[in-house]
């Protein structure tokens, strides 16, 4: 309790020194609670993440009991399976080697079909550019020469062929080519038929570099005169002829001469083919 006969100025300095305890007093808990505050922060800071990653090492540990046992069971699945002594039987073992002979003897057959049609498929797409190229041969002959004709030929009227056939008619010839090829199935069947082979000529040469004709094969000389069936062919193609896909097979033709004049014309006819098999792999071309 304050003392009245204090003066007025022990009284102030009383109440003076009052506040200056009571600030003191009031920044020393604002001090310690800012404290607190920073301290907890900090310990969130720490203890957050490790006790994340303690977590984490105790899934981490889960999952890896989980794979080891995983793998343990597979290995011992996979010992107990090269332990396991039950085996095929004899009878099992011959049955199983039957079977995939079988199988192996059916299935060469097929493969080998499929392999000859996809040459000859091959080999008809190459008589189609033959076929393109001596038909643009004979345009451009027709607007230049005045009429037109095909490699090898002199002029329009005249045949490409062998020597049994060079002096026959028109209608000789193309009986002899169509008995070849066409009818009763053609009789020209193979590369190896000298009899049919010698009215027939070699479309880039019988000895040309890149693809020759088959050694036992006769065909008749190349074409000669003043235009020469083989290089007029090879110019068609830049100087790159073009070989059957058969072993055995090479481009050879013939040419059945034109005849007529203005409206009573007929054009020559070409006939190309390859030797593999001439019967089934030709094609025929008339403007």
């Amino acid at each position: 309790m304050p003392d009245k006969n204090k003066s007025p100025v022990d009284k102030r300095g009383f109440y003076f020194c009052n506040k200056i305890i009571q600030k003191f007093y009031m920044s020393q808990i604002a001090t310690l609670s800012h404290c607190q505050i920073i301290l907890s922060n900090i310990l969130f800071y720490i203890c957050v993440p490790f006790g994340i990653l303690f977590a984490l090492s105790k899934l981490k540990i889960k999952i890896m009991r989980l794979y080891y046992s995983y793998i343990k069971e597979i290995l011992q699945k996979f010992i107990k399976h090269l332990v396991n002594t039950n085996g095929n039987s004899l009878m099992e073992f011959a049955v199983t080697t039957a079977m995939m002979a079988i199988l192996a003897a059916t299935a060469a057959p097929k493969l080998s079909i499929l392999s000859e049609n996809a040459k000859m498929a091959k080999s008809k797409d190459e008589l189609d550019k033959l076929a393109a190229q001596a038909l643009n041969f004979f345009q451009e002959a027709a607007a230049v020469e005045g009429r037109g004709r095909f490699p090898g030929q002199e002029k329009y009227n005249s045949s490409v062929t062998g020597s049994a056939l060079s002096n026959s008619s028109i209608q000789e010839h193309r009986n002899a080519i169509l008995e070849d090829l066409i009818t009763n199935g053609g009789t020209f069947r193979s590369f190896n038929n000298t009899n049919d082979g010698a009215d027939w000529v070699s479309v880039f040469g019988k000895n040309n570099e890149d693809f020759p004709k088959p050694t036992t094969a006769n065909l008749a000389s190349d074409d000669g005169g003043n235009f020469i069936g083989k290089n007029e062919w090879m110019g068609l193609f830049g100087n790159e002829p073009l070989g059957s896909p058969f072993q055995d097979g090479h481009y050879v033709y013939q040419v059945v001469a034109g005849t007529g004049s203005g409206s009573k014309a007929e054009s020559p006819i070409l006939y190309i083919a390859d030797l593999e098999n001439p019967s089934q792999i030709y094609a025929v071309i008339q403007p």
